[in-house]
């Protein structure tokens, strides 16, 4: 990352930005150089440059990672992102698809991430990695925290003297272990040992309780404590380490756009079977909800919609969102369920089939929709698609995501003009066919400008945004996949020639999270209700703009 001096940028600010680079970048070799070498130990010495840069680098999402006390909102992110049942396995194996689908074991899929994992036994997890090099850092990055949490509880409850453990772990193994109902007042004990032993106030531990509490595991709390620092307890008596290993297939893999072709060739397949090949094809990448309900909601429900917010109710009705999905598919819309293990469902939408249009699209007008990408994979799934006789009926290509912003709010709209690749001089300035102007009609603040496409959301801090934002980068917000869309689409256009160079590209984020702002990261919780106004404003937005083509 270049550090040119900036009248608004403090010599210390551009100090701590540098390290904080170097600290990513440090991790980033760490874990190609695992991935590699196909095995670690993550509290050994193999995994200590992995664990230093990611105390060195302190990010946000971790909050207070550096720090004695437990990071009780950073685990609760990083938990929903990795498989139920992770903390109890000694061994986590990082696999390819390689035919477990096929076997009696039942996939586990993570609440917020896209991926298949199983159980094997009791000490063993395999994650399928499906999604690229992108995917192998968030898991590696995710599990790194939970060691380091686990291991800073382990200092207060193991005594290396006698190895055994305190009198008042021996209280909370007693209540996570228990096949019976645990009675309230031995509930309340345990949470004030618990809280104790975290560094937090009882209140803290109660809410905590409650946050990570499900309806099939009341106690998920206090047993994800429990097996976490079980097994560093268990590593320190007696030697048995934790492990982290990569399957051959897996490296021989990565890269290489398995995944990606069958993903472009089952979509191209369909579009086929309903004669839509030779259509003028608009290309969205977006959630699954907003196009489907903005083009066929209201005519479904018989509603007139007042509002953006009109969409919200979709959120919490799952029935309402199935009765608009039935409808629509009576009217032009396909539901394409992805089977190439790239875990991105994508949806055809023949506008010509659409009864009561609330916009007048041209004659044969096709809306291809796929769901977010995740990082690199970003690349893999454009540039195949783009290979195929897809890209040649292409009138637009669109992204709409979400992003962290530099200078406003969760809710706020974000325009780019230009993407950087976060730790190298690549930038991709394009010409967007939106701008904050389209949205000058709406309440909603928008800013227009570049955004930094970072190698993981997880691994920023405030020190190396501070500087993108307040140097002549200009940086408005970051995201995962811009540059990986944008490197795939201009190599369509000037190189390879798969997609004429005149077509429209449109780029609109909605901003998720302010990663400056304390209690505004990803782990202070989802957008709910408040992701709803701009996220179907953008829509109509993009769909305004296809129209009028």
């Amino acid at each position: 990352m270049p550090m040119t001096q900036q009248s608004t940028v403090s010599p210390s600010i551009r100090k701590r930005a540098q390290e904080s680079s170097n600290a990513i970048a440090r991790m980033y070799i760490s874990m190609r150089h695992l991935l590699n070498r196909g095995f670690y130990k993550p509290m050994g010495v193999s995994g200590a440059s992995l664990r230093n840069a990611l105390l060195t680098l302190k990010p946000e999402i971790y909050g207070s990672i550096a720090e004695s006390k437990t990071e009780l909102n950073g685990l609760l992110y990083v938990i929903d992102r990795l498989p139920e049942g992770i903390a109890e396995c000694v061994s986590v194996n990082l696999t390819a698809e390689e035919g477990l689908s096929s076997s009696s074991f039942q996939p586990i899929i993570p609440a917020k991430r896209r991926r298949n994992c199983y159980r094997i036994d009791k000490d063993q997890m395999v994650i399928e990695v499906t999604r690229g090099r992108s995917e192998v850092y968030d898991i590696l990055t995710h599990l790194t925290f939970l060691f380091i949490e686990a291991d800073k509880i382990c200092n207060r409850v193991y005594v290396p003297s006698s190895k055994q453990t305190t009198r008042e772990w021996q209280k909370i193994e007693t209540t996570a272990t228990a096949t019976k109902t645990v009675e309230k007042k031995d509930l309340e004990s345990t949470m004030a040992y618990l809280a104790q032993l975290l560094e937090c106030t009882y209140n803290e531990a109660v809410e905590f309780y409650n946050r990570f509490q499900t309806a099939k595991s009341p106690h998920r709390f206090i047993q994800l404590i429990y097996h976490m620092v079980r097994l560093a307890v268990q590593e320190r008596s007696n030697g048995e380490k934790r492990s982290v290993t990569f399957s051959a297939m897996l490296g021989d893999q990565i890269g290489h756009h398995v995944h990606g072709e069958r993903w472009a060739n089952q979509l191209y397949q369909v579009l086929e079977q309903h004669n839509l090949t030779n259509r003028p094809i608009h290309l969205i990448s977006a959630n699954r909800h907003s196009f489907l309900n903005h083009l066929y909601a209201e005519d479904a429900l018989g509603t007139t919609a007042e509002d953006m917010a009109f969409f919200g109710q979709f959120i919490a009705d799952e029935n309402k969102q199935k009765k608009v999905q039935r409808f629509a598919s009576k009217q032009g819309f396909i539901d394409v369920h992805d089977k190439s293990g790239c875990n991105v469902h994508a949806q055809i939408i023949d506008t010509d089939k659409i009864k009561l249009k609330k916009l007048a699209f041209t004659k044969g007008t096709v809306l291809l929709v796929f769901d977010y990408a995740f990082g690199e994979q970003a690349y893999e799934l454009m540039d195949e698609l783009l290979k195929t006789k897809t890209g040649k009926q292409l009138e637009s290509i669109s992204v709409m995501g979400k992003a962290g912003i530099m200078k406003g709010k969760k809710g706020d709209i974000m325009v780019p003009t230009a993407h950087i690749f976060e730790g190298t001089s690549d930038n991709y300035p394009f010409h967007n066919d939106l701008s904050s102007e389209d949205f000058s009609n709406t309440k909603i603040p928008t800013l227009e400008g570049t955004m930094i496409t970072v190698l993981g959301t997880s691994l920023q801090n405030k020190d190396i945004l501070t500087y993108f934002c307040r140097s002549s980068w200009k940086v408005i917000g970051i995201e995962m996949e811009g540059v990986h869309y944008q490197k795939a689409i201009q190599s369509a256009m000037h190189i390879r020639k798969t997609v004429r160079p005149t077509i429209k590209l449109r780029y609109a984020y909605y901003a998720s999270d302010n990663p400056l702002e304390t209690g505004s990261t990803l782990a202070s919780g989802s957008l709910g209700q408040v992701g709803v106004v701009p996220t179907y404003t953008i829509t109509q937005k993009i769909l305004e703009k296809i129209s009028t083509e």
